[in-house]
């Protein structure tokens, strides 16, 4: 086990003392502030001792339970920055933890990868820990076989989506106690699920961060972000700190994968590989641990170095443009040749391995080499719904035929499939972007979000402009509330049905299949219509027959020799179709052969 200094918190001893460590090394005083019982409000107040390279420690005689603070230099009084849990909020006073929990499952040892259907989703959204935890039965029903918890530390206020947390070791107090969060990992485990969870370790929200008050070394003023000064990852005790945080989440509750968020923001690309390699070397055998990346670089090198997958936004990127037409954005990368876009993108992974993107700045690694499995694909997300300007779903800005031809090819590839939550229904429900900041950094918040999509065509006007929704308004939030029983209709059923479906042949004719894949080749056949062939691991070759477009496709003669082949699966072709030489308009065929020189 490592020593106080290197973990920044309060731990329980088997003595019934605890230890306290922090990290302060622009303070010349650190005191602490301790209430053994909150109810009676008495502080009892204790120094502590000075240790090497700017640590302040002291074991008291106190256990779980105990609220405490820290007054630096008897000028500001501050929660532990590891704090494992807070009394309400980021400014409030951290709580003692002792993270003995009594688990009924265990023997669960995870799932491996290739078996990954991820489903994302937001805690408060559904209303807290318990919520979620009730609802996993019907996700287990789906298909799914992970969720994705959305960022659960602690923020400033009642509701935020999650990715300005402040103090990362402790869940948010709004969606319960850490022993709640620890009731839903234990019965998800006893369902069959994992539990992977969002970390982000490349900037701190704007409200509610002290660490500048006592150690601005965790910053470096030299990279400034979207968030303001870098963290500084050349210094141990920041690599540390977030080394503990996520060894804490892996060990302490169990979950069976992180998903780190925008490390593209983190300059030092080493220290990723240090922290996999840290996380694994304490994992014992024979347990699973997956470990995902957003890398906006594309930089497939990490995916040989400790991680499993990246979330593949190029996938995304280039099907939301086949599917809406839209060209704002970022979109606008992927507006030439987007048939051909999309055939490398199944056939190698990221589109952009180097290539200039519109800015003139080249993007990505080369990726051909790495399994379809390295690469998550989604049609929709927290980033991709949450960052528009109205939160609109594909079910309200795609034709039904269409999407569902889109879903079926997420479903029934290779790579690693995330449903966002609600998308399974067909939800007409937005996601929005919300907040509960004070009424100044509220005001901020509002008026730069509708700058930001102010030159965007469907928000130019000003009237459209003046409609995008206020973040910090409790409207936004309870507008994006996950609510089950609305989507008690027939159209709603028949989409969920739709996915469970498709997730089915997945789990029963694609999974068992799925180690060794690799692509043999996608052909674009005509302007958003192309065939891709992969040769599983057993030997047969799986083919997607995909049409995006308006037009019917006529397959060549090379393409449409059926025989030996097993339709898995076809949409929107028709009673009695699913053998023709015709690709109608919004439609797919799966098929299965036993050789893949039955379709190449």
């Amino acid at each position: 086990m490592s020593t106080y200094k290197e973990r920044a918190g309060a731990f329980v001893n088997e003595d019934g003392t605890t230890r306290f460590a922090l990290w302060a090394p622009d303070a010349h005083t650190v005191a602490i502030n301790l209430n053994k019982n909150p109810a009676l409000n008495e502080t009892q107040v204790f120094e502590l001792s000075p240790a090497d390279d700017g640590w302040f420690a002291a074991t008291i005689q106190c256990g779980a339970g105990t609220h405490y603070s820290y007054t630096i230099d008897g000028r500001i009084t501050v929660p532990d920055p590891a704090s494992r849990a807070q009394q309400d909020d980021v400014h409030s006073d951290s709580i003692v933890v002792d993270h003995k929990y009594p688990w009924k499952t265990h023997n669960w040892q995870g799932r491996p990868w290739h078996e990954t259907v991820i489903y994302e989703l937001h805690v408060g959204l559904f209303g807290g820990f318990a919520q979620v935890e009730a609802y996993l039965p019907k996700l287990v029903e789906l298909g799914v076989t992970a969720i994705e918890l959305m960022p659960i530390n602690e923020f400033p206020g009642r509701r935020n989506w999650g990715y300005d947390g402040i103090l990362l070791f402790a869940p948010e107090s709004s969606y319960g106690t850490p022993d709640q969060l620890k009731s839903l990992i234990d019965t998800a485990h006893s369902l069959g699920l994992m539990v992977f969870l969002d970390v982000v370790y490349n900037h701190f929200g704007p409200s509610g961060n002290y660490i500048h008050e006592y150690a601005h070394e965790f910053f470096r003023e030299d990279i400034q972000t979207p968030w303001g000064a870098a963290i500084d990852f050349r210094k141990p005790q920041v690599r540390n700190f977030f080394a503990e945080n996520a060894l804490m989440w892996v060990l302490d509750y169990r979950v069976d994968g992180l998903r780190f968020d925008a490390v593209h923001a983190i300059s030092e690309k080493d220290f990723l590989v240090e922290l996999a390699a840290r996380i694994r070397n304490v994992v014992p055998d024979g347990r699973y641990l997956h470990l995902i990346l957003e890398n906006e670089d594309n930089g497939a090198t990490l995916l040989t170095q400790g991680f499993d997958a990246q979330w593949n936004d190029d996938g995304h990127n280039i099907l939301h443009h086949l599917l809406t037409n839209e060209t704002e954005r970022y979109y606008a990368n992927y507006l030439e040749s987007p048939t051909e876009k999309l055939a490398r993108c199944l056939n190698e992974g990221f589109i952009y391995q180097g290539e200039n993107m519109i800015n003139g700045r080249p993007r990505g690694e080369p990726s051909s080499h790495l399994p379809p499995t390295a690469f998550v694909l989604f049609l929709q997300n927290h980033d991709q719904v949450g960052n528009r300007a109205f939160g609109e779903r594909l079910a309200i800005l795609v034709e039904a035929n269409l999407l569902k031809s889109a879903v079926a090819l997420m479903l029934l590839s290779p790579m690693i499939p995330l449903l966002f939550m609600g998308e399974e229904w067909g939800t007409r429900q937005p996601f929005l972007f919300f907040t509960d900041y004070d009424e100044d950094l509220g005001k901020a918040v509002c008026e730069g979000r509708r700058k930001e999509f102010g030159e965007c065509a469907h928000t130019a006007s000003d009237e459209a402009w003046g409609q995008i929704p206020d973040p910090n308004a409790p409207s936004t939030f309870n507008d994006s509330v996950f609510n089950s029983a609305a989507h008690n209709t027939q159209e709603h059923t028949s989409w969920w049905n739709f996915y469970q479906h498709l997730l089915m042949l997945r789990k029963s004719e694609i999974v068992p299949r799925l180690v060794g894949a690799r692509s043999i080749g996608v052909t674009p056949v005509a302007e958003r219509a192309l065939v891709a062939h992969w040769q599983l691991g057993d030997g047969h070759l799986l083919s997607i027959y995909l049409n995006l477009s308006t037009q019917h496709i006529t397959l060549s003669v090379r393409e449409d020799n059926w025989s030996n082949k097993r339709v898995l699966f076809q949409h929107g072709l028709g009673e009695g179709a699913d053998r023709l030489n015709v690709l109608p308009p919004a439609s797919i065929i799966v098929t299965l052969s036993e050789n893949p020189s039955d379709a190449v």
